[in-house]
């Protein structure tokens, strides 16, 4: 039991940003066990949804690694942990701070935090579901993670406003520049007075897990507002990253 414990793990650690989806005999190979044990292996992880498989047969993480993903941040106490991190962007700006993560196509929020005297956005922990496609926050999950870029093709890519990208082929050149900057930007995308910045937060080994945005009417971030803004966020979300088990290390 535990050594078949120990080999699923190491299947799983196979997967990477780089090589979203492998194949029985790559699987095999990387572990150098025959292709007969690692198929009953595999077989097994996507009966139980840990793995799932494409249309070329290969295999990729499947929706209970995110929902394990989920339940990590939900056990550990958001609100105390990031609340005192955003705080100086709460009280600074006027606008909302969101916490959130990738559900099947679509951004789930867990934290929020709204300026005070600021107009309130209607979103709700939890509950409200966005297009990651269409959101800052979804952009970033969709930049370091390709893996869940099928998902979002699969629901489709429709248009919220003049400003959403419809076009796999763009979003993906749009989701190089966000990897290469280290943030995203919704520029009245998935609504059309709305604008947002989103910079990643990464888990103990570095994977993107979730992303922290800023998000206000689009007017505001106009003139000294928008670098103060970029700033804050991007360090806002590093110190998340910190509190959750995510070190630097410098050579």
């Amino acid at each position: 039991m535990i050594s078949s414990v120990s080999k699923m793990a190491q299947i799983i650690d196979l997967f990477s940003a780089g090589e979203s989806s492998l194949s029985n005999k790559q699987i095999a190979e990387k572990l150098n066990i025959p292709i007969s044990s690692v198929h009953h292996f595999l077989k097994t992880m996507c009966k139980e949804n840990i793995l799932m498989q494409d249309r070329d047969r290969k295999y990729r993480l499947g929706w209970r690694i995110l929902e394990w993903s989920n339940k990590v941040m939900y056990h550990q106490d958001i609100n105390t942990e990031v609340a005192p991190i955003v705080a100086k962007l709460v009280n600074r700006f006027k606008g909302s701070v969101h916490v959130g993560m990738f559900d099947q196509g679509e951004v789930r929020f867990i934290f929020k935090a709204i300026s005070p005297h600021s107009d309130v956005i209607p979103t709700y922990i939890g509950m409200t579901r966005f297009p990651a496609h269409a959101t800052s926050i979804g952009k970033v999950l969709l930049a370091y993670n390709p893996s869940f870029l099928p998902a979002v093709a699969q629901k489709g890519m429709p248009a919220y406003t003049e400003n959403t990208i419809t076009d796999m082929d763009v979003l993906k050149k749009e989701l190089l520049i966000i990897r290469q900057q280290g943030y995203a930007i919704s520029n009245c995308e998935n609504e059309t007075d709305t604008f947002g910045i989103a910079a990643p937060i990464k888990s103990y080994n570095g994977q993107v897990v979730a992303a922290l945005n800023f998000v206000s009417d689009v007017n505001y971030f106009k003139g000294s507002n928008y670098q103060s803004i970029l700033n804050e966020v991007i360090r806002s979300a590093q110190n998340v990253s910190r509190e959750i088990g995510y070190i630097t290390i410098n050579y």
